[in-house]
């Protein structure tokens, strides 16, 4: 079938279930409809057929008065747009709202709605967004360190003062966009970091990521196994039965060779949930992260070891509560199977990132009438 009738009945669903522009004042919120969870926008269902600009398009306003005539010209209707930690607080406790009304005043002269991207700690893996105050502090902001001794250019999940600076960050946006976005809500939900993990090595050894190590397995993460075993992913069932089925113990001594992953889990799903509930107890929008995907036969590391991909989907929701859902960004060819494995135990489906070629329209069509998907968005939709 033409490419373009496709596209056409995409959007014709679309439609069926968009808001009401003049209705009430609500949150946006999740709501479980039948077996579907749905994105609701003024108190009606709403589905994003959306678009993820590059990298750095939001950094620049001139740059964005060029682009939303042609984001509206290609039927969208959400722009995914990053939030960079970097240019909101220059200076320590100092923040800069002008790319972010810009966002807010294009989208809305434009009929579109927005998902925010928050490129705080992590972007990527890497800390490349964090402000040049982050930068410059190594003693108080410090680093992932490797296992040969050296260094990465990475903040440590383990720092707290650097969770507490990106929560601060957060809440400032978030409060501002509770002062300018109560009503029209013309913001939908916010990302918080960007395919978080860590490549290279499976896990983080510095001094305070160690001595988070050789302790005991939180009381939390094994009564996982012992009350909940068979709700659990085969893979992560599968890594506690073969090394013992141990009640207590250290993360080797519990999980052996998984330890790494599932403890880098643990740690960056409790930091990210710090952020996500400070930010909710300001403007509690629906609050997420994205997956950077492991390929078949990649070993932790290989792929960002900790990230929140399906194999650790527990570790992460029992972790990080105030997070609504995890999203795949799928670049890889098992489209049905990351689709069935990131609705798993009532996980809705996004997906915040995906190709963006002619052949696009079959996995949108797919994900939303299969799998109930909230929303569908390739990449880089500015060109």
């Amino acid at each position: 079938m033409n490419r373009f009738i496709l596209l056409s009945m995409l959007l014709f669903l679309i439609s069926c279930r968009s808001p009401n522009r003049h209705a009430g004042a609500h949150m946006p919120h999740l709501e479980k409809r039948g077996s579907a969870v749905q994105l609701m926008v003024h108190e009606q269902p709403f589905i994003m057929l959306a678009g993820e600009l590059h990298n750095s398009s939001a950094s620049s306003a001139d740059y964005l008065e060029k682009v939303w005539q042609k984001l509206n010209s290609i039927n969208l209707n959400t722009v995914i747009a990053p939030v960079y930690w970097e240019l909101f607080e220059p200076a320590e406790g100092q923040f800069d709202f002008t790319l972010i009304d810009s966002l807010i005043n294009g989208a809305r002269r434009h009929h579109l709605k927005l998902v925010l991207l928050w490129f705080g700690t992590w972007k990527n893996t890497e800390s490349s967004y964090v402000p040049v105050w982050v930068k410059g502090d190594q003693e108080r902001f410090f680093r992932v360190q490797n296992s040969d001794g050296t260094h990465r250019e990475i903040i440590s999940p383990f720092c707290r003062a650097a969770c507490q600076a990106d929560a601060h960050a957060f809440s400032q946006l978030m409060r501002h966009l509770e002062q300018r976005d109560n009503v029209e809500h013309t913001v939908l939900m916010v990302q918080i970091e960007n395919e978080v993990g860590l490549l290279g090595e499976p896990r983080d050894v510095c001094p305070q990521a160690e001595s988070a190590f050789r302790q005991s397995v939180p009381d939390s993460i094994m009564a996982l196994f012992t009350n909940h075993l068979n709700d659990l992913h085969p893979e992560l069932r599968e890594s506690w039965t073969s090394h013992g089925s141990k009640s207590t113990g250290s993360w080797a001594e519990v999980f052996d060779g998984d330890a790494a992953e599932f403890f880098m889990a643990w740690a960056l799903a409790d930091y990210i949930d710090r952020i996500a509930a400070v930010g909710k107890s300001i403007y509690p929008l629906p609050m997420f992260v994205n997956a950077w995907l492991r390929s078949p036969g990649q070993v932790a590391g290989q792929y960002p070891s900790g990230g929140p991909i399906d194999k650790v989907h527990d570790i992460w929701k029992l972790t990080a509560p105030h997070l609504d859902f995890f999203a795949p960004d799928i670049y890889l060819p098992n489209f049905k199977q990351i689709c069935a494995d990131y609705t798993r135990n009532d996980n809705p489906l996004l997906i915040p990132e995906a190709h963006r070629n002619d052949h696009s329209i079959a996995p949108a069509m797919y994900a939303l009438t299969q799998h109930n998907a909230m929303g569908f968005s390739p990449f880089g939709i500015d060109g």
